[in-house]
């Protein structure tokens, strides 16, 4: 099969998929189901396609089977994360968010927003397809530093939801803001590690020498990845949320911590706090 037929199956089937999550979401009352499901099915997506044998039946080469075996780590670490998070109840923070700024047109906008979701899922697949067919014979340094990238970015991301749980935990009930750990140098540290991971199939797919101009193609999914977290589904909605059920303790919150890039907090004689300082 060519690589623009298996793009169009690839589309219907992730359209028909978040199509569904849309319905689960609408008849549970818990949107964070749909986190879940994008994530299998961008993995599973991904996995298809790198190994898929574009242009003709082919044994996987091992950076093809590298490829899919990142994808599915990632898509099943992040989706039974979320699978486990959504069970104990309460709907995603997110999405309540835009449940409160869409009203009575929730359902209709919800839809629609999550045919973007399966758009943005392809362009993410397609970034996996590109790096693991980069013909390079044999193993290079790209791909060895995409495994590291990749690992760094799955146990930065598991840590810090570890550290949120707990931290939810201990202080259930309370109105405070997590800024222990990870949470202590970005507000966002798991979506920071979520971007990082799609950093890994560009430096597979990238090739210094011109062999491969495709694949600095592969730069779109870290690049597409940030745009959409910082600026429209993750750090938002997210945000306004959190000002919302929390005001003044996330206020001291935003002005410590930066809200994306890990780095050292606000000195305390550098702003003004509150009576309380925690999360």
């Amino acid at each position: 099969m060519t690589l623009p037929a298996l793009l169009v199956a690839i589309a219907i089937a992730l359209s028909l998929v978040m199509t569904g999550a849309w319905l689960i979401a609408l008849r549970s009352g818990q949107s964070g189901w749909v986190d879940a499901i994008w994530s299998f099915a961008t993995g599973g997506a991904g996995v298809a396609m790198a190994l898929a044998p574009i242009g003709g039946w082919q044994q996987p080469t091992a950076r093809q089977l590298i490829v899919a075996a990142l994808a599915a780590l990632w898509s099943l670490r992040l989706g039974s994360h979320i699978v486990g998070r959504t069970m104990k109840g309460g709907d995603d923070p997110r999405y309540a968010q835009l449940r409160w700024d869409w009203g009575g047109n929730f359902g209709r906008r919800l839809f629609w927003f999550l045919q973007i979701q399966a758009a943005s899922a392809l362009l993410l697949v397609l970034t996996i397809a590109i790096a693991a067919h980069n013909p390079a014979p044999g193993l290079r340094l790209g791909d060895l530093l995409g495994m590291a990238i990749l690992a760094v970015a799955i146990g930065g991301e598991a840590i810090a939801d570890r550290q949120l749980t707990r931290f939810r935990a201990e202080h259930a009930g309370k109105d405070q803001v997590c800024d222990i750990g990870l949470w202590g140098y970005s507000r966002h540290p798991n979506y920071f590690f979520e971007w990082l991971g799609w950093l890994a199939y560009a430096a597979i797919a990238i090739d210094l020498t011109g062999a491969y101009p495709w694949g600095w193609v592969a730069l779109c999914g870290p690049v597409f990845m940030y745009w959409l977290l910082v600026h429209v589904s993750g750090v938002p909605p997210l945000e306004a949320h959190m000002l919302r059920s929390r005001g003044d303790a996330f206020r001291d919150y935003q002005r410590r911590v930066n809200a994306f890039w890990p780095g050292p907090p606000a000195r305390a004689s550098s702003i003004q706090t509150p009576g309380s300082s925690s999360r």
